[in-house]
């Protein structure tokens, strides 16, 4: 449904926003993040990033981004069509206590607060591709003796970050009492479920699983510029009244705090034996303490629109979607925007290292902070997802004509030159990030081809073919083929009607199955029986269930991976004793076992960055609700 509520008596909120705090929440609508992959045009620009990051935001998303480019995006997660901007942070990943074995952890979902905080100043909109990164993503050692948010750089090192882990009992504690740090995370004064660092309990609060917090900082200095991250933000500082204010010549924008919620909940039952002893979540950086937690992000605001919200919202909880006046619109919460990684790589399944052979490290892994690990060969990046029509670049090369398919158009995207910092101004008030020798270290840059200082535009062609390819299963038990064909256990997948299990298969974006796409069955809950019968009264020879509560139809499987039976845990919403797949995976059936896989023909694009090189698939799936 489009939200539409107006809030009466909104306007004329600005008269009073210098005196007191009002906001808003931006929420994200869909299925899963944006995407998730080793990106981050921020620290890593023209490159993939030293970690895996969620992403969420604006669709066109990419190893480099403008705000100009992100104004062109098709979609965005934001609930607001004026908001293409793109926010990320680290990615979450298990390590089984017994296998060693790392799983990613899906992400619940995220809350963006857009605080608008009491101030002597005016506050203004971001400037459109204002780039900014909160928290230190080197720490693997406490930053300080305190478990509490400190945000005011005139009352010590600002410490934006903290976890939050609701629990029906705290006893025992969260985190181990008088700890300072060296072997276990250290508990909030104010708050017994949250603290630095990952809680040695599990998070077992009603619908509420473990939660990252990164605040935002709300100075913007000009002199700085708007790429330069390590200068260019600061907190306000208290200046009396309960107001706080940014240092002279800087512009006070709004102040942004970040809530990631991690679906840890499923993983409860797998760590009992660590015996609240130790924490089995790491950060995609190789953090096993949660010093480290950060977050990014870049505008792409349409600025009238944010300062609209800014001089006259203060929605609260109710939503940013909620404000009056908004210009641009809001997004129908019963869609989705997901790209496919620019990166292409394996990120999730069952891991014996880290993307980016990020080493863990803290506690009993070692301690102390060090700079970022060098990471492994990166594969070659694929184009920047989505490419969209619009102005021609600052080189003089035209726009992508309309009439152009989108696999066609070229992917020219840029690293925008880092401005020099202005020390002097830089020094005014104290950054939220640390000193550049303990900032995430880019990926290595590969080679390019420069046509100015500062920029890249490297472009190849490459052709992705994709072959059609039928499997037949016989019999109850098939021996899997060069497809990693099933061998399926009868007691726990029975066929249905003329239909036999296949396996679980790897869904993505442009969907493995998609003849009917989130088959409706006529208000009945989804079981595997259920979207059998419903696929096979249409015509369709093919019927896989996912995510616990969709069926999808088919007569060919697009190319997808093969995973293993484990990857689909997800109990189906109409019977709890059947499997429905899983975060992007498919439960699938086929009529008589037989499977026709992938589609026909060449598909031509232009990749930034990569040889020339056939692929065996279009798009993989590691992006979701």
């Amino acid at each position: 449904m489009l939200f539409t509520t107006i809030f009466a008596g909104l306007v004329g909120v600005a008269a009073a926003a210098k005196d007191r705090r009002t906001f808003a929440v931006l929420r994200h609508y869909g299925r899963g993040p944006l995407t998730t992959c080793r990106a981050d045009p921020i620290v890593s620009p023209g490159t993939p990033s030293a970690h895996v990051h969620t992403v969420m935001g604006a669709s066109n998303f990419g190893l480099n981004v403008t705000g100009e480019r992100l104004l062109q995006s098709s979609c965005t997660t934001s609930m607001l069509r004026g908001d293409m901007s793109s926010y990320w942070f680290p990615s979450l990943y298990f390590k089984d206590p017994e296998t060693g074995l790392l799983e990613p952890v899906p992400m619940y979902y995220m809350n963006v607060y857009y605080f608008f905080d009491a101030t002597n100043d005016d506050i203004k909109a971001f400037p459109l591709g204002l780039q900014m990164v909160s928290g230190n993503a080197m720490l693997r050692a406490a930053p300080s003796q305190s478990g509490d948010v400190q945000l005011d750089p005139s009352k010590g090192p600002v410490q934006p970050a903290q976890i939050v882990c609701p629990r029906q009992s705290y006893n025992p504690p969260s985190y181990p009492p008088n700890s300072d740090g060296s072997n276990a995370g250290i508990r909030s004064s104010r708050d017994e479920g949250a603290g630095i660092g990952f809680p040695f309990q599990p998070c077992d609060g009603t619908y509420s699983p473990l939660r990252v917090d990164v605040h935002m900082p709300s100075c913007y200095n000009p002199a700085a510029g708007l790429t330069d991250y390590r200068n260019n933000m600061a907190f306000p500082t208290d200046a009396g009244n309960g107001k706080l204010d940014c240092p002279k010549g800087w512009i006070h924008v709004p102040h942004m705090f970040f809530e990631t919620y991690w679906n840890t909940q499923q993983f409860a039952s797998r760590h009992t034996s660590l015996n609240g002893k130790a924490s089995p979540f790491v950060f995609s950086n190789g953090d096993v303490t949660g010093f480290s937690a950060h977050a990014d992000f870049i505008s792409g605001w349409r600025e009238d629109e944010l300062q609209n919200i800014i001089d006259n919202c203060d929605a609260g909880h109710a939503g940013l979607h909620a404000c009056p006046g908004l210009k641009y619109g809001v997004n129908d919460d019963s869609g989705s925007c997901n790209i496919a990684c620019p990166v292409d790589e394996k990120i999730d399944g069952k891991l014996d290292k880290l993307p980016g052979n990020n080493p863990l490290a803290g506690w009993s892994y070692g301690g102390g902070n060090a700079p970022a690990p060098s990471p492994s060969p990166s594969p070659s990046p694929n184009p920047d997802p989505q490419p969209q029509p619009g102005v021609g670049d600052d080189y003089g090369n035209p726009a992508p004509s309309s009439s152009d398919s989108l696999d066609e158009r070229a992917s020219s995207t840029e690293a925008a030159p880092t401005p020099e910092s202005s020390t002097s101004q830089a020094a005014a008030a104290p950054t939220t990030t640390s000193p550049s020798e303990q900032q995430e270290a880019p990926a290595p840059t590969p080679t390019t081809q420069s046509r100015r200082p500062g920029r890249i535009s490297t472009v190849y062609d490459t052709v992705t073919v994709y072959a059609t390819t039928t499997v037949y299963f016989d019999g109850p038990a098939p021996t899997p083929d060069s497809l990693g064909a099933a061998s399926p256990d009868d007691d726990k997948y029975p066929d249905i009607a003329e239909f036999k299990y296949v396996g679980c298969f790897r869904d993505s974006a442009v969907r493995a199955l998609s003849g009917e796409k989130l088959a409706n069955l006529n208000g009945k809950p989804v079981t595997n029986d259920a979207c059998v019968a419903h696929c096979a009264s249409r015509g369709f020879a093919i019927a896989g269930t996912e995510w616990s509560k969709e069926c999808y139809c088919g007569n060919e499987l697009s190319p997808a991976d093969k995973l293993d039976d484990e990857a689909c845990t997800m109990k189906c919403r109409g019977d709890d004793g059947q499997v429905c797949g899983d975060d992007w995976a498919l439960t699938v059936y086929a009529k008589g076992g037989k499977l026709e896989r992938g589609h026909v023909g060449p598909h031509r694009h232009r990749f930034v960055g990569a040889r020339h090189h056939r692929h065996a698939r279009h798009a993989s799936g590691r992006f979701r609700r």
